[in-house]
């Protein structure tokens, strides 16, 4: 269920980071077969998560056959299972005989299992072949093909695989709900700046009209005062007289 729930995170985040942020093409998928070898076809492994580099976002592929489709993965995210393992002993050979660029293995139950490891980072190097360059109990990564940080974050059954920008992966991408989150929040502030400003411009024109009727109100008044002093002057003539 876990391993299923980090996936569930991580994908569309993946997908939105390369197509979206990174403005590269991508297909980010998770779970399906995975095909090599022309003529075995026991030999597939199914990625928990799984990156092929200019193949459409919006490809819906039932399974990928690499030398048909003409295609490689640039990287390989695997979920460490209750296998653990089986998934040390063979997620390695089989992706490095497969022709993976970079291979992360995560498991999120690591200090339950005599000498386990939170991350282990495979990559390509050379003839070499596919190599062990990092082994961490830490709580990131740095992955070369996605060019991000991957974080540990939460803990327990709340554990989830997040992506991290900058020089250290402090400033983690905003998942699906995230965004959506800022978007609304985006929207109601600006929503509350045009309430302000037409709030502010209404209170403007209600202060011009007060203005204006206090200043008929004082010219009326002044026109009483004048036309009154012009009858007293006249009745004041009429008693000289």
């Amino acid at each position: 269920m876990q391993q299923r729930r980090i996936t569930e995170l991580l994908r569309p985040l993946l997908e939105w980071w390369l197509n979206v942020c990174r403005k590269t093409v991508a297909f980010v998928g998770a779970d399906q077969f995975v095909y090599w070898r022309q003529y075995n076809p026991r030999v597939t492994v199914s990625p928990d998560i799984y990156v092929i580099p200019g193949v459409s976002p919006d490809s819906e592929p039932d399974s990928w056959l690499l030398w048909q489709h003409d295609v490689k993965l640039s990287i390989a995210i695997e979920i460490v299972s209750t296998e653990w393992q089986k998934d040390y002993r063979d997620l390695p050979e089989q992706y490095a005989d497969m022709g993976v660029a970079e291979l992360v293995i995560f498991d999120p139950r690591y200090e339950r299992h005599p000498e386990g490891v939170r991350w282990q980072v495979y990559r390509r190097i050379g003839k070499r072949g596919l190599v062990r360059v990092e082994v961490s109990n830490g709580d990131r990564v740095r992955s070369k093909a996605l060019n991000c940080w991957l974080r540990a974050v939460g803990k327990g059954a709340a554990l989830r695989l997040r992506l991290g920008e900058g020089p250290k992966g402090d400033h983690l991408v905003p998942t699906v709900e995230e965004r959506e989150q800022l978007e609304r929040a985006a929207k109601e502030a600006e929503r509350a700046a045009k309430e302000a400003e037409r709030t502010a411009k209404e209170a403007e024109r209600t202060a011009k009209e007060a203005e204006r009727v206090a200043k008929e109100v004082a010219l009326a008044r002044v026109a009483e005062l004048e036309r009154e002093l012009r009858r007293l002057k006249a009745a004041r003539r009429v008693r000289r007289t």
